[in-house]
């Protein structure tokens, strides 16, 4: 071969070892990548070429599928009372992609996952059509429906747990929104409409919208001062006299009820003591009081398997900013999810168990192929500081400002914490109501439940109050749970 011949194979060459790098490099590095790329028509195409599994609820499906009858997407997306269950399952749209578990679940759901390779298989030759798997889920039906209910017309949001596994179930976000508007290919004008709403009713408040706490974080404070022993008898007079002083000023602590002079520990969380709990909040120290908030699960985004956002206590506060925030106020700021775990850790004896809403992922056979299993996160406080924290909520609600959440059933203990948040630049803005409670049996605690009221239709600034508009929610709520469970 002469030399030119030579070169011109030599460059040839050289371009089908490029052509088989670059083939092989999309094929198995980037294969995944571009298969679900949000510009990758082909996978929104292929997502609804067949009718997608169902998200289950006790037992009954909640989401359909329906034939749209288009050129591209076969089927459509159908929901049953959407607004209802749009904080659960969020949405999948032909066009606009999915979120919540319709996103995080899509391979099973549209049969795609890696998982689901047998069934794929066997279907080739049987010649049944490709279906979805379905996500049984832990929600219960009649909680949701009564936390959907109670918080009717108001913006706000609802979280219930079951202490012992962590199953979540209730979670409900107002006002929101019917997923079936945007689920088709010509909804531009329902999903333009819903993101420029100024009421969010896509948000999901129980997840991501962080809030002031208030005085349900006072449940926070008293776990750190059991803890760090710097209370041991919660009946025992405390140390703080009326117009205590905010460290590193000279502002008096406010308190908005009578008797918190030198109050027990119980005494000052039935009547909602901010200068006792502001007190024992600096007398623990910013470092040890952080600790306790982040056992909580404080500091960090809990995934459910939905992320929420990361609730958060200033670990670099100073003294004023610390005591200030042992009370729900500066920079302490909450999911309600995040309070809903608090007080499920304190009904479950102090043991913190991860929350979770997907319960089984199962095959079109209805063959299970993933069993979510109850997991431990923390023990943020030890079970005899856990049952006085329980004494004192139950005390709340028997003889305090809770008394709204009593359930009155033979049998069945009832503990809360009211809080009213101020927020706002000079706390102008309408308060937050809060109310976060536990129902307890001789045989354990079957939920608890945090409830925010961010605002509240025809209700004067005077009457918001956790105890007068969220403690009823609450209450229907554990009524539903313990009416369900028989």
């Amino acid at each position: 071969m002469n030399k030119p011949l030579r070169r011109v194979a030599i460059f040839c060459g050289l371009l089908v070892l490029a052509l088989l790098l670059r083939d092989n490099w999309l094929q198995f590095v980037r294969a995944d990548e571009l298969n679900s790329h949000a510009d990758n028509k082909r996978v929104q195409i292929e997502r609804y070429a067949t009718e997608r599994g169902n998200i289950i609820v006790d037992g009954k499906p909640i989401t359909g599928s329906v034939d749209s009858g288009g050129t591209y997407y076969k089927y459509k997306r159908t929901y049953v009372n959407g607004p209802m269950w749009a904080p659960v399952t969020g949405y999948a749209s032909q066009v606009y992609d999915a979120n919540f578990i319709e996103k995080i679940e899509d391979g099973i759901l549209t049969g795609n996952d890696d998982r689901l390779f047998f069934d794929r298989t066997l279907a080739m030759f049987t010649g049944e059509k490709k279906k979805g798997g379905d996500v049984v889920t832990t929600l219960n039906g009649a909680a949701q429906k009564a936390a959907f209910e109670g918080l009717g017309k108001n913006t706000g949001a609802v979280v219930a747990i079951e202490p012992s596994t962590g199953k979540i179930l209730a979670m409900a976000s107002t006002p929101s929104y019917d997923p079936s508007t945007i689920a088709g290919s010509n909804d531009e004008k329902a999903w333009v409409s819903l993101n420029e709403s100024k009421a969010k009713p896509m948000q999901n408040r129980a997840l991501r919208e962080i809030y002031p706490p208030g005085s349900v974080f006072k449940v926070v404070t008293a776990a750190a001062a059991l803890e760090a022993g710097k209370v041991t008898d919660i009946d025992a007079a405390t140390e703080t006299p009326e117009g205590w002083k905010i460290p590193l000023s000279t502002v008096p602590m406010k308190n908005h009820s009578g008797g918190c002079a030198n109050a027990s520990l119980n005494e000052a969380l039935r009547i909602s003591c901010n200068s006792v709990f502001a007190k024992l909040g600096d007398d623990v120290g910013v470092e040890k009081m952080n600790e306790m908030a982040e056992k909580f699960g404080f500091n960090a985004e809990q995934f459910t398997p939905v992320r929420s956002a990361a609730s958060v206590y200033d670990k670099k506060a100073d003294r004023g900013g610390n005591a200030l925030s042992s009370i729900g106020q500066f920079n302490t700021a909450t999911t309600p999810l995040q309070m809903a775990m608090v007080t499920a850790a304190i009904a479950n004896d102090g043991k913190l168990m991860k929350p979770y809403m997907i319960d089984q992922l199962r095959a079109p056979n209805l063959d299970v192929i993933k069993q979510n299993e109850p997991e431990q996160l923390s023990q943020p406080v030890s079970p005899e500081n856990a049952q006085k924290l329980q004494a004192m909520m139950e005390n709340v609600v028997a003889k305090g400002t809770g008394s709204r959440a009593d359930l009155n059933m033979d049998g069945v203990k009832v503990g809360g914490k009211t809080g009213t948040a101020q927020h706002g630049e000079k706390n102008a803005k309408r308060p937050y109501a809060w109310f976060i409670s536990y129902a307890k049996t001789d045989q354990g605690s079957p939920v608890a439940v945090a409830v925010i009221v961010e605002d509240a239709e025809g209700v004067g600034r005077e009457d918001i109050s956790g105890g007068g508009l969220a403690a009823p929610i609450a209450k229907a709520v554990m009524k539903a749970v313990l009416k369900s469970r028989g």
